[in-house]
């Protein structure tokens, strides 16, 4: 739990110089469990400037453990963003910790209310 406060962290922090002290350098980043993976700290520190809104964006994100195995994880969180748009989000987040404490890999499975359970079916 200590990493998701860091992720946190770094969330809020101007810029992007931080993930290195996040991320390993051949991080692989999957934003949701059927999208390409984004593949180490270059092409991470682009993906985040593509979806934050900046370090003062208002949200709150609350954060409990579900399992841990050696260096592996799983945390559902719940991130609320305030403002002109709010919306809510669950997520369940997949971490695994290199050695030297940064993550290697990260998995999230966000949940937004609007977004149906299941895909439609074919036409």
């Amino acid at each position: 739990m200590r990493w998701v406060g860091e992720y946190e962290r770094a969330w809020r922090t101007p810029g992007t110089h931080v993930l290195g002290e996040l991320f390993t350098p051949d991080v692989t980043y999957l934003p949701s469990p059927f999208e390409e993976p984004v593949r180490g700290l270059d092409a991470l520190a682009s993906f985040w400037d593509s979806e934050r809104v900046g370090p003062g964006e208002a949200f709150t994100l609350r954060a409990w453990p579900v399992a841990v195995e050696g260096r592996s994880g799983v945390a559902r969180a719940h991130v609320d963003y305030h403002g002109p748009r709010p919306r809510s989000y669950r997520d369940l987040w997949v971490v695994v910790i290199a050695a030297d404490g940064r993550c290697r890999h990260f998995e999230e499975w966000p949940f937004h209310p609007a977004r149906p359970r299941v895909a439609a079916p074919p036409a």
